[in-house]
């Protein structure tokens, strides 16, 4: 007769490891140089995030491609452009453009929308916590697959990581009886002083992970709470720091390191990975930051001489916290006198610095798209 665990092919499967948490580190001070190299790159980086009059020029684009990728890495397929233009025709009728978008569309931008939810719980004053994290996983899981998930419920049946390619278990997380007993370590260790920020960010996220608290989106949450432990900690002044290009591309280390710390206490290898992982990321981050800034800088100046307006800054910076928005949203919401807007609009389109996604028809909106900004944060 096969087995329980032949049948789910567990042959080669790593267990939670038990009694291993929060760990020890005898070895702390051979990560001294790379975490240095880390925190001067997430503080360039930071630097860089304070210096811009209005933060969300770069954050807002930013952070819906973080949601895309790291739904990506759950099998979630969607594109940024998809993101930003569900977001747009949801601002009018929320209801009516789910029914218009694929379900894997409105999954990842559930995710940036947790995101900012959890940061603005926590802008509000309230600490990391199991109830921010349920609240964010409701959120995330409100819709298509996930909403019969027990979206914003802590696991209890056993749950798995699988390498659905093969047909084989990798890890097997907590136990559910366990589970809540394993919480409370964890965010004892999160709001605690046991180690600095950075440390703690990579063993808490691997923690999480091995936890794997829900029955799903247990990665996108994980990878959540890199950015909120480090915004916590002092490291950022914002929670504004993603990640999940470079898990991405090294998924595979990605996993077996994870494994690594469950089957062999290698809390070492892991922290050095995350610590490559942050300052790498960091330091694309402030490339890309920089590089956003400039073209702000280029094109307020032009919007400038093509508006000959008082309000051409004003739309600078509405065009680039939201490159994808329908004409009605800019006429109604922007604070610009509606027939001046209206004005705008004709101009930029005429001047090739807008492109209409959709042309207006009837009662429906244009729907417009600020193509220099989208062309750099696409990839």
């Amino acid at each position: 007769m096969t087995s329980f665990r032949e049948a789910l092919n567990l042959s080669d499967a790593v267990d939670y490891h038990y009694g291993q948490f929060p760990p020890k580190l005898p070895e702390i001070g051979s990560l001294i140089k790379p975490l240095t190299a880390t925190s001067a790159a997430l503080a360039r980086y930071d630097q860089t995030l304070r210096t811009m009059h209005n933060g969300e020029i770069l954050l807002a684009p930013l952070r819906n491609q973080e949601a895309v990728v790291s739904s990506r890495m759950e099998g979630t397929i969607s594109t940024l452009d998809e993101i930003l233009r569900f977001e747009a025709e949801a601002e009018n009728d929320e209801d009516q453009a789910a029914a218009h978008f694929r379900s894997e569309v409105i999954e990842v931008a559930l995710y940036s929308r947790a995101m900012r939810i959890a940061q603005q719980t926590m802008k509000e004053g309230q600490p990391l916590s199991p109830f921010l994290l349920r609240s964010a996983h409701k959120v995330l899981l409100g819709f298509g697959r996930g909403a019969s998930k027990r979206p914003g419920e802590f696991k209890i049946e056993q749950n798995y990581l699988a390498d659905r390619g093969k047909r084989k278990v990798l890890f097997v997380p907590i136990k559910p009886e366990f589970l809540d007993d394993g919480i409370k370590l964890l965010f004892d260790y999160i709001n605690g002083d046991e180690h600095e920020p950075i440390t703690r960010s990579a063993i808490a996220h691997v923690e999480f992970e091995a936890l794997h608290p829900f029955n799903d989106g247990n990665g996108r949450i994980g990878r959540m709470l890199i950015p909120l432990i480090l915004w916590q900690g002092g490291i950022l002044s914002q929670p504004y720091f993603y990640v999940s290009s470079y898990l991405e591309e090294n998924r595979d280390e990605y996993i077996e390191r994870m494994r690594a710390v469950s089957s062999h206490q290698d809390w070492m290898g892991w922290i050095s990975f995350m610590l490559e992982a942050l300052e790498t990321q960091a330091n694309r981050n402030l490339e890309k930051a920089e590089t956003v800034r400039e073209l702000y800088q280029e094109m307020k100046e032009r919007f400038r001489q093509t508006l000959q307006s008082q309000w051409s800054t004003v739309v600078a910076d509405f065009v680039f916290t939201r490159p994808v928005f329908k004409g009605s949203f800019f006429t109604g919401k922007s604070g610009i006198p509606s027939a001046t807007a209206y004005r705008f609009l004709r101009t930029l389109q005429e001047q090739d610095l807008l492109k209409v996604i959709e042309p207006a028809s009837g009662r429906r909106p244009a729907l417009y798209s600020f193509e220099p900004l989208l062309e750099l944060v696409r990839d």
